[in-house]
């Protein structure tokens, strides 16, 4: 990774994406050791994690994660579910933080030098070309260790650099050893001692060019696995 010491920094998560890549590389990532690494790299201004949250169900499995990463150095932003039923008759849940993603790195960009995108869908071409015209340096965190591979080729050409996620294990995974997750109502009070749980959910696959997760309605599981591979 090439980063210079004098640069403002700004981290972009697509958390369902970037699950889905650690998944695939059999890994869990420890959150604080990410923020840290990369706060050594340059002036980190900000981290930002986008994710959809299901608000209809009495337990949401990523609330954990949102809750910890919200008291330790990360910017949450999060939009509920959209719900609707296909032509089979069948419940979906339908999430998408890209468009937040963008507008923010573009109204951000402005006051940082690097951006640094954690994800390797190749929607996002077109904001990485935006976002060099304005002069600023994109990184692009994925992996090409996958089959298929989970980084767009044209999202991976159109950085300035490409890091991969399967480099950066060593760095930044979860040690298996550590302390179980703490529930939900307690992560406030024990944030800042308690390791990050990791995101178990929504990481949904595509359906007629759009994120879909099917939902069983009797029971409100996902039904859905985690994809393995970029969308184009």
């Amino acid at each position: 990774m090439h980063f210079y010491q004098n640069e403002r920094v700004a981290l972009f998560i697509d958390g369902a994406n970037l699950y889905a890549t650690a998944k695939a590389l059999q890994f869990d990532i420890d959150y604080k050791r990410l923020l840290m690494l990369f706060r050594n790299k340059g002036h980190l201004v900000r981290a930002l994690y986008y994710t959809v949250l299901v608000e209809d169900q009495e337990y949401s499995s990523i609330r954990p994660l949102v809750d910890w990463l919200d008291y330790n150095g990360y910017t949450m932003v999060t939009k509920p579910t959209k719900e609707f039923t296909d032509s089979m008759g069948r419940r979906k849940i339908k999430g998408n933080m890209d468009i937040e993603l963008a507008v923010d790195a573009m109204r951000l960009s402005e006051t940082l030098d690097h951006i640094v995108l954690f994800s390797g869908d190749g929607d996002f071409r077109p904001l990485v070309a935006a976002l060099q015209q304005k002069g600023k340096r994109v990184s692009v965190v994925s992996t090409l260790q996958t089959a298929p591979p989970m980084v767009a080729d044209d999202l991976r050409r159109q950085a300035d650099q490409f890091i991969d996620l399967a480099d950066l294990e060593t760095m930044i995974c979860r040690d298996p050893t550590s302390r179980p997750m703490t529930p939900a109502p307690a992560l406030a009070a024990r944030a800042t001692s308690e390791r990050p749980p990791v995101e178990r959910a929504y990481t949904s696959r595509r359906e007629t060019n759009s994120r879909t997760v099917s939902i069983d309605a009797s029971s409100g599981a996902d039904q859905s696995a985690p994809a393995v591979g970029p969308r184009t």
